[in-house]
């Protein structure tokens, strides 16, 4: 399921289209869950989870955006994995016939279905189990059919029956229990390995990789640690380097020359003599090669110029933006989109909308990776779920100059730019930004 990004609490989920046939009439889809009870391979509360995740426990929710449900199905998944043999749509389903769907999925596609809030849920697909709704109620169903055939005075043995099966099922949910716990604890020490080098890639900055990686010293140890391999600017640094994430620092190179006593000062050499002839030459051409190389030097000036005072520009070239600003909804904590998105792939450069200085540039929470600038007009523009950063703080930016690259990081289900103007620093004090692009000449 694809979904134009969003942030913070209004996150439909990702799952993509299903590639496998499913017939929606198939054997044992058609068995009625009514009273049933589902021995899920993914505890309820994990789904409970993913709920609250995706819609905020709304079961029966439908926003119109194409995607049912709490676990937020689009139409063709939910037809895929045999959703219609319960209800039309997942919003229609129960909450029960819905989990039993979403095991399918989960099995299918992973927890990568939900990208967001099925990892942070705990999903994984080895715990999947997309028969054991519908083997439950196959269950609940046949005890039910054989107790109403028995002969009453069978029901003794058939308590005793039902209790060993109860026991028996109880024993088996705590031993899923455990081996679910101890795979969600080697994921957990998995994640927590950290590589000790890294390679640079297109848009990687020092602070980038070091906020990302918790490399210890900052964006300023990890320099210490590569400065033979970085070189003297620690803000270029070329796709393919090597970096050591961990270690001691290198030694600072010695200045050349220093140890090795007095330098040689070199030999005079003879000027020959001028003729009068050539020196009125030499002086007639002086002040033409001097007037030649200050016209170059001005004409560059004007360039650089003319390149840097360039009133504004779009922060993403040739996409317009997505959802717009000030849309409502009660699933944003303001009630309203606060900035603007651009649906741009994981990579775009983003640029500065116009020259200003950095006033934060790391990680923010449900903004994810964000980078915000203050401009002389006062105004702040902030661009958020960047994958990678550019600029760091206190640093001057152009107009145009790439201060990240977009991405999906923190509270968001694809990758976007979202992107907002403001009066401070803060959430909360925002403007409508194309508005402000528009008064300052960006067509968009």
């Amino acid at each position: 399921m694809t979904a134009r990004g969003r942030h913070r609490r209004h996150r439909p989920s990702t799952v993509t289209r299903a590639s496998m046939r499913v017939t929606a009439g198939g054997a044992g889809l058609a068995i009625p869950l009514v009273g049933a009870h589902f021995a899920q391979a993914a505890p309820v509360e994990t789904w409970n989870k993913v709920a609250a995740c995706e819609s905020g426990n709304k079961w029966d929710i439908n926003t119109g955006n194409g995607y049912y449900g709490g676990l937020q199905f689009s139409q063709s998944t939910w037809r895929a994995y045999g959703g219609t043999a319960y209800a039309a749509r997942a919003d229609l389903a129960t909450k029960s016939e819905q989990i039993a769907v979403a095991e399918k999925v989960l099995e299918g596609q992973g927890p990568g279905a939900w990208p967001t809030c099925g990892p942070r849920a705990g999903l994984s697909r080895g715990s999947a189990d997309p028969d054991s709704g519908q083997k439950a109620a196959k269950a609940a169903s046949e005890s039910k059919s054989k107790s109403a055939s028995e002969p009453k005075s069978d029901s003794a043995s058939k308590s005793a029956k039902a209790r060993a099966q109860e026991e028996k099922a109880e024993e088996r949910a705590r031993t899923d229990a455990k081996a679910r716990a101890e795979r969600a604890r080697q994921a957990k020490a998995d994640r927590a390995k950290q590589p000790t080098t890294y390679e640079v890639v297109s848009g990687d900055s020092l602070s980038g990789i070091a906020e990302a990686r918790s490399v210890e010293g900052g964006w300023q140890g990890l320099y210490e640690r590569n400065r033979s391999t970085v070189g003297d600017d620690p803000d270029l640094i070329l796709p393919g380097q090597d970096l050591r994430l961990t270690g001691a620092a290198e030694k600072a190179p010695k200045a050349s020359g220093s140890s090795s006593g007095t330098a040689k000062k070199p030999e005079k050499t003879e000027k020959p003599e001028k003729s009068g002839k050539a020196d009125k030459a030499e002086k007639a051409a002086k002040p033409k090669s001097e007037s030649k190389s200050a016209s170059k030097s001005a004409a560059k000036a004007q360039d650089k110029k003319a390149g840097s005072s360039s009133s504004a520009t779009a922060p993403v070239s040739g996409v317009s933006p997505s959802t717009p600003y000030r849309a409502s909804g009660s699933s944003w904590s303001s009630g309203y989109h606060t900035g603007v998105d651009f649906p741009v792939p994981t990579g775009t450069t983003v640029k500065a909308v116009t020259s200003g200085k950095v006033v934060s540039a790391g990680w923010a929470d449900s903004y994810g990776y964000q980078v915000v600038l203050r401009h002389a007009d006062g105004k702040y523009s902030q661009y958020a779920h960047l994958s990678a950063i550019s600029v760091r703080a206190g640093q001057s930016v152009d107009t145009g100059q790439r201060v990240g690259r977009s991405g999906s990081t923190g509270n968001s289900t694809g990758p976007h730019l979202h992107f907002e103007v403001r009066t401070g620093p803060g959430y909360g004090t925002d403007i409508d930004p194309l508005a402000y692009l528009r008064g300052k000449g960006v067509k968009i």
